[in-house]
């Protein structure tokens, strides 16, 4: 699990380092014409040069949305995520890891649906890293990890779902709340091991496959012309019996059934057909 490596205010160690250079200057400046004070000096110096040397190497400056990972002879030391100048452990290997929210968009994955149906799909991940030990020892590679589990979840949900629902009370692909809604849940699972938050995911392309996409196209229009044709039916219906009634209320004809059988059919052929009426005047009677 990720921890707080130490860390002290890096102007505070930068004062320290000052203070040693002005002392070693000032050792030196004593001893220089005593006698026998070369091997003071050499000392002196020797030993500031090692201080300052072990000062320098534990400076380091974050960024924000960033972190360092703290490795001391390869033992995990803790993490900085703290923005500013600050001074750790020296000698120590600091490793850069961001925390900033990333995305990507998969590839276009050729998969089969829940029926069998040969579809493409893609979708866009938004993630983060929240545990930087995680992400730097749990797995080899955590940005490669997230792209090859996305892919895997994006595959996993292709197949369980149908592109379309085609009337029942099934999820379909294309129910884009719901799906997305899944998608991410898998998906935090999945990356979970890596110290990885997934922010959210979207599907971005979804398709029937090139070898079928015109029978499925013919197959949607079709479906388009049944409802529409119901619609008009049932409107028609209802035209027609409010005519009636009209008719029959204001006293305007007196029609036995035959004639309302007939009257019924033209209004129905009038009002249902997909060409222009061409009206007949009949001149005579209606036998």
């Amino acid at each position: 699990m990720q921890r707080r490596a130490f860390r002290v205010s890096g102007f505070l160690l930068v004062l320290v380092a000052l203070a040693v250079l002005a002392t070693t200057i000032a050792v030196i400046a004593a001893k220089f014409e005593t006698p026998g004070g070369d091997g003071v000096i050499g000392i002196t110096v020797a030993v500031a040069a090692v201080l300052i040397t072990l000062i320098c190497t534990g400076f380091i400056v974050i960024s924000p949305n960033d972190a360092r990972l703290i490795q001391f002879f390869g033992s995990y030391a803790g993490t900085i995520d703290t923005p500013g100048f600050h001074w750790t452990w020296p000698l120590t290997e600091k490793t850069k890891v961001s925390k900033r929210v990333r995305n990507f968009e998969s590839n276009r994955l050729k998969v089969s649906d829940a029926d069998g149906n040969p579809v493409e799909i893609a979708a866009v991940v938004v993630w983060r890293v929240v545990d930087t030990y995680a992400a730097k020892f749990a797995v080899d590679d955590f940005v490669n990890f997230v792209e090859v589990q996305a892919e895997t979840a994006v595959r996993h949900l292709a197949t369980s779902y149908p592109y379309e629902a085609h009337g029942t009370d099934r999820t379909s692909l294309r129910d884009a709340a719901a799906v997305s809604d899944e998608l991410t849940a898998e998906l935090r699972e999945r990356v979970a091991l890596a110290g990885v938050e997934v922010v959210e995911s979207r599907i971005t392309h979804l398709a029937y496959a090139a070898e079928i996409a015109q029978a499925m196209l013919a197959r949607q229009q079709a479906q388009a012309i049944v409802a529409a044709r119901a619609t008009i039916v049932e409107g028609a219906v209802g035209m027609v019996s409010g005519a009636l009634e009209q008719l029959r209320e204001q006293g305007v004809v007196e029609l036995d059934e035959e004639r309302k059988a007939q009257m019924v059919s033209n209004l129905l052929v009038v009002l249902c057909g997909d060409r222009a009426a061409q009206p007949v005047v009949n001149a005579g009677t209606l036998y």
